[in-house]
């Protein structure tokens, strides 16, 4: 045997390959890549492009729904760490914009989600604020709120401007979060503070508020009495979860 023989006889020899048809991509912008090889119009590719669009909308929309109600689920608690000194509020407590900031940004970025603000009107005599709530995959909601300059006190008219938006700020993040200011900050002294509900049992409680009034329901229902004691301080926001997850599960389907 030559050398050209033997070099045929290993090529011959060689196995086949098998050859394997990649999955089908199903989703508009596949079909729309299999519609142009196939000759489609540059009009039916267009059409095919606002599908796609819209897909992504209610894909992004839906990422949304789940993440701002597990946010939810979380239940922080925005303490009033301010209080007014002068004026007709004289003596009443607040959360500073930094507060609410603080409480609310390591719970959003937990689920992908992030606000931002914008000055939407900026009169002379009115200013409008506008927060938007986004979530990673691209959807937004937002909240706009407007006022007046504050030129109550010694302000000067730029600090006038800025403590309007500042308000404003506040207003609208917890607008969109829908969250609202717990008690004030007794600096730990724990002046008639209500009894710890258990680490253990809270986070059993918004587990099951994540999957809906009715589960919920069902985890009161096994609970003993003096367990459901221990949830009444929270008992508005597991509420308020399970209504978002039931929500959120509606735009899902």
């Amino acid at each position: 045997m030559n050398a050209d023989t033997a070099e045929l006889t290993l090529i011959e020899a060689e196995p086949a390959r098998e050859l394997t048809t990649p999955p089908a991509d199903r989703s508009p912008m596949g079909q729309m890549v299999t519609a142009m090889q196939k000759g489609a119009s540059l009009a039916d590719v267009r059409e095919m492009m606002t599908i796609q669009r819209e897909w992504e909308a209610g894909e992004a929309r839906k990422a949304y729904n789940v993440a701002f109600s597990k946010f939810k689920a979380e239940a922080v608690h925005i303490v009033k760490n301010r209080q007014v000194t002068d004026g007709p509020l004289k003596g009443k407590s607040y959360a500073e914009l930094h507060s609410v900031v603080d409480a609310l940004t390591p719970a959003l970025s937990r689920h992908e989600l992030s606000a931002s603000w914008k000055l939407t009107k900026d009169d002379k005599d009115w200013m409008e604020v506008t927060c938007y709530l986004r979530h990673s995959q691209g959807h937004e909601e937002s909240a706009s709120m407007g006022g007046p300059p504050d030129t109550g006190g010694a302000k000067n008219q730029i600090q006038a401007r800025a403590s309007t938006k500042s308000y404003l700020e506040r207003y609208t993040l917890k607008a969109i979060c829908g969250v609202a200011e717990g008690g004030e900050d007794n600096d730990g002294a724990g002046a008639g503070k209500a009894p710890e509900v258990p680490a253990e049992l809270l986070a059993a409680a918004r587990d099951a508020s994540m999957l809906g009034w009715k589960a919920l329901a069902q985890f009161i229902k096994d609970r003993t009495e003096a367990e459901v004691k221990l949830l009444e301080p929270e008992s508005d926001k597991l509420k308020a979860a399970a209504k978002a997850a039931d929500k959120a599960a509606k735009g899902a389907a």
